[in-house]
């Protein structure tokens, strides 16, 4: 008689894993493909603009730290809203389904950012086709990581997470020298207010480190690796930002980053290592857009299943597959984002996922708020980070009426359906229950 041994548990993430996540999750379409739109609004402030973006975003982060500590649960912004209003449950059923709609808005920026590059590294650049067969391609890579689970996906979230940033810090060290100190200057040349509503509207840029919350069931260490990994995430991706906006801007000038769009980066990059740059930058936005998506999917995946084991959402999204994956939410995590990014459109998906997440994250600090004592958090610090937030988001509707209004009334309808979609699942959901089926 022969004895088998027993399964191996699941590997857990670290922190080099947790904050390969975190940056993952923000350094994806990020700076390249919001540099442009960052220096359209600002000019040569625009590094300062992605400062304040850090601001908001470490304010974010202190109330994400206390309450992912207090309740571990793998729901994160969920769960915190369903402690918190345990009397309005549609509060927290529709900040649930509004972060995973913003989720998927994100991974499409992602995708459409892997397709775009990817295309103009093989000669492509503007056939549509090659775009989107690779932005299908990308995605598809990772529906088969995720589904592998955790330890596969931390794995690779390591290795290209690391050479991502090693490929940055090479472009941002060369490019620190070939810098023309007049296309810096004057630093306010459109104007203080407008450096913060180019904060407002790239923010997008910094989501993706609450990532980190929505995996704390399968992490080494939460009480030290959780602060540890969300303010080092922040850190690491602000100043790899900041510097490469100084460098972008010193080595291109406004008007030909502007012009560059979402390619403004790679363009950047021409000035100072010639055609040799333009292939480095995309490979690393390569990298940086797969990392995003690995992340995204990875945490999205997993608040979507506790959100319908806490039938929030169809409990289809809470089953798992052999290797312990919500298979049925990344398939529809992947297959909503493909739609998406059939659609394009820069400017509204980084305002509309920049307003979610920000909405979505007052949210969270009012719960924070109100669960102060329990968490163990400072009032003032949250009322701080609350005010931060809420200013934001005034600029960003002021910016989008004055500029972009249609783009204001998409965002808008979106909200209004995702409101419509989550208050129809409840409806339903207790009529089921009245009819005992």
């Amino acid at each position: 008689m022969t004895l088998t041994a027993p399964p191996a548990p699941p590997r857990k993430l670290g922190l080099p894993e947790l904050i390969a996540m975190g940056v993952g999750g923000m350094i994806g379409g990020g700076i390249f493909s919001v540099l442009g739109l960052a220096v359209g609004i600002a000019g040569h402030a625009a590094p300062l603009a992605f400062g304040i973006g850090a601001l908001i975003a470490l304010a974010m982060g202190y109330s994400y730290v206390k309450l992912a500590l207090t309740f571990r649960d793998d729901g994160a912004s969920y769960t915190y809203l369903t402690r918190a209003f345990p009397k309005t449950p549609f509060a927290a059923t529709l900040g649930g389904w509004t972060v995973i709609t913003g989720y998927v808005g994100t991974l499409s920026l992602y995708a459409f950012t892997f397709g775009a590059y990817g295309a103009d590294l093989l000669g492509h650049g503007h056939d549509g086709w090659a775009r989107m067969v690779l932005s299908a391609l990308v995605l598809l890579a990772f529906l088969v990581v995720n589904l592998r689970g955790t330890g596969d996906a931390g794995l690779a979230e390591d290795f290209i997470v690391y050479t991502k940033i090693a490929l940055l810090a090479f472009f941002a060290i060369v490019g620190s020298f070939t810098i023309k100190p007049h296309d810096l200057f004057p630093f306010f040349d459109r104007g203080v207010p407008s450096v913060f509503m180019a904060g407002a509207l790239v923010f997008v840029a910094f989501e993706g480190f609450q990532l980190i919350t929505n995996q704390i069931s399968e992490m080494r260490d939460p009480d030290h690796n959780v602060p540890r990994g969300i303010y080092a995430s922040i850190l690491i991706t602000s100043a790899i930002y900041i510097v490469l906006a100084i460098v972008g801007v010193g080595n291109l000038g406004v008007d030909k980053l502007i012009a560059a769009k979402e390619y403004a980066l790679a363009e950047a990059a021409r000035p100072v290592l010639g055609e040799y740059g333009v292939v480095l930058v995309g490979i690393a936005a390569l990298m940086a857009t797969s990392s995003a998506i690995n992340a995204t999917v990875f945490g999205a995946s997993r608040m979507m299943a506790q959100m319908a084991l806490e039938q929030r959402m169809p409990k289809a999204f809470a089953h798992r597959n052999a290797r312990r994956a919500p298979n049925m939410a990344i398939y529809a995590l992947i297959a909503c984002s493909g739609l998406f990014t059939l659609a394009g459109g820069l400017t509204v998906i980084a305002a509309f996922s920049s307003m979610t997440f920000l909405l979505v994250s007052i949210g969270v600090s009012a719960a924070n708020l109100k669960l102060h004592r329990r968490s163990r958090s400072k009032p003032a610090l949250i009322v701080l980070g609350l005010l931060l937030m809420g200013i934001t988001v005034a600029l960003l509707v002021v910016h989008l009426w004055l500029h972009s209004r249609t783009d204001l009334f998409v965002i808008g309808a979106i909200y209004g359906f995702i409101a419509s979609a989550a208050a129809l699942y409840i409806w339903i959901r207790n009529h089921e229950h009245k009819t005992g089926q």
